[in-house]
């Protein structure tokens, strides 16, 4: 088999402004290295209350709340026209308050490295009683919380970091080990926000997929986070800390990493894993990355605009058998980086792009619609980063123009027709061409598409291992209707003309 189904796609945002001005690594970074800077106090002024973060439309878009043409028709810039009423939930997931995450950031944590302060952790415990997702189980895990001495001691003596809600603080990370540094309270934090990203999501796409959680064969989580120890730094598994949570007990897994190509590539292996009926119901999904919360606040405060990177974007995809009546990904011509490729844009875009057309006898027209990279601009832009999404759909149509598929004054057309806006977090692996997933799947459901492509993008050099980039791709569109089988009249049927074939064939011969 060559295609693997999409069953259901999930997508959460975790509104985190605190843990973005504490621990986001730009402001982290600043703070240890040159004090309390002109640029960390003004900081705390740019911040976003939640009302205000759901109701800022690519936010929308990303949980399923707005679709994309109600993402287009927003007006600009969207920072400034925000929707009148803020919307929680979204057809794909929702947008969580800090205050919840915090407590399913407690639920997540198995090693008692997550204290919440006692008044706190009984707040919360009362509303995350009231989350439609929250099961039973689940509550039962969150503390009863510790006394504010208690925190204050761990941080002012055990190295521990304080988490805050509203400038007040209201628990704390606790290290996993005295000189560890692989498991100092910063990378915990910075692994179980990830781990609790992806349980919200996968909680979500479980409701969306109308499946129990005891279904799930396999769990693929591709993040860009490490978990480990000091000697073995990036050992994993956030898949099976991830199904622990949500109770997929009949669940196994594993992690992949690729930079911003590894969700990419963590949906090809399961997909090829579904197709190959190893593992019939496999979830690939991520969670978010604290560090890059607040990557480019430096540039968004010097022009006086929101500090916008204040979100964690989570998502999970259900990849199961193709039965026909799904969208389906295509395996017979995948989009692939190699190492000889070269580096270029052009390169690049000939590998992800061109070359899986190719193979198939389709054209860049063939492609409704091209994923890649979908970051928001407002936060890119004012950064000096550019329109990331509308440069990738500028280089596809230029590709076309080089290869005589498109006529040079039709290019803004196919931009603007088969290229996309960008409406993903920043978040690394986030944005690669995966939050367009549940909306292409939706449309390819609805007959308005009939096929798209999502591409990964990675930046291997980050790592100094290599100068090599990487990159993968794959397609989308509808699945085919089976054949029904043959019922055994049918078979008898076509045995007894066989015979009267090759009966008739060899008195033909015979008589000649």
């Amino acid at each position: 088999m060559t295609t693997a189904a999409i069953k259901a796609t999930a997508y959460a945002l975790n509104h985190v402004p605190e843990l973005a001005l504490h621990y986001g690594n730009t402001p982290w970074i600043e703070k240890r290295t040159r004090g309390m800077t002109e640029f960390l106090q003004k900081l705390p002024d740019h911040l976003w209350s939640f009302d205000q973060a759901a109701s800022y439309a690519p936010h929308l878009a990303y949980i399923g709340a707005i679709d994309l043409d109600g993402l287009a028709g927003t007006e600009k810039p969207w920072h400034e026209h925000l929707f009148s009423e803020p919307k929680r939930f979204g057809r794909y997931g929702e947008i969580m308050p800090e205050a919840e995450f915090l407590g399913l950031l407690d639920i997540c944590d198995v090693f008692d490295l997550v204290w919440l302060e006692e008044a706190f952790a009984s707040d919360v415990a009362e509303k995350l009683g009231r989350h439609p997702l929250a099961t039973e189980a689940m509550l039962k895990r969150l503390e009863a919380g510790h006394a504010p001495a208690e925190i204050e001691s761990e941080v002012s003596e055990h190295h521990a970091l304080p988490l805050h809600v509203e400038g007040k603080i209201v628990g704390c990370v606790r290290q996993g080990h005295d000189i560890d540094e692989c498991l100092e309270a910063y990378v915990l934090l910075e692994n179980l926000a990830c781990k609790a990203g992806g349980v919200l999501a996968l909680l979500h796409l479980l409701k969306n997929a109308a499946m129990a959680p005891e279904d799930v064969h396999f769990v693929i989580e591709c993040s860009e986070e490490a978990a480990g120890d000091m000697n073995q730094r990036g050992g994993g598994n956030f898949a099976k800390a991830v199904a622990e949570i949500a109770g997929c007990v009949n669940a196994s897994g594993m992690d992949v990493r690729g930079f911003c190509a590894g969700p990419v590539n963590a949906l090809i292996a399961g997909a090829s894993m579904v197709a190959a009926g190893v593992q019939p119901n496999c979830v690939v999904l991520g969670g978010g990355a604290v560090p890059k919360l607040f990557m480019n606040a430096r540039d968004h405060i010097r022009k006086d605009l929101p500090a916008l990177e204040d979100v964690l974007g989570n998502f999970a995809v259900l990849l199961v058998p193709d039965d026909g009546t799904l969208p389906v990904m295509r395996l017979d011509s995948l989009g692939k980086h190699t190492v000889g490729a070269g580096a270029s844009p052009q390169a690049v875009t000939t590998a992800l792009v061109l070359e899986p057309l190719t193979k198939l006898g389709l054209s860049f027209s063939d492609v409704d619609r091209y994923a890649a990279e979908l970051h928001n601009a407002e936060v890119t832009l004012p950064a000096g980063a550019g329109d990331v999404p509308l440069a990738n759909a500028k280089m596809i149509a230029a590709l076309a123009v080089m290869k005589g598929q498109l006529e040079k004054a039709e290019m803004v057309n196919f931009v603007a027709r088969r290229g996309l806006v960008g409406f993903a977090p920043t978040q690394g692996h986030i944005p690669s061409g995966v939050p367009f997933l549940g909306h292409a799947c939706d449309a390819i459901a609805e007959g308005t598409m009939a096929r798209a492509m999502i591409i990964g993008k990675g930046s291997l050099f980050l790592a100094r291992l290599t100068n090599l980039a990487d990159g993968a791709s794959f397609l989308v569109e509808k699945g085919r209707p089976k054949e029904a089988p043959l019922s055994g009249l049918d078979r008898d049927a076509v045995r007894q003309m066989i015979v009267e074939t090759l009966a008739e064939m060899a008195r033909a011969l015979k008589g000649d």
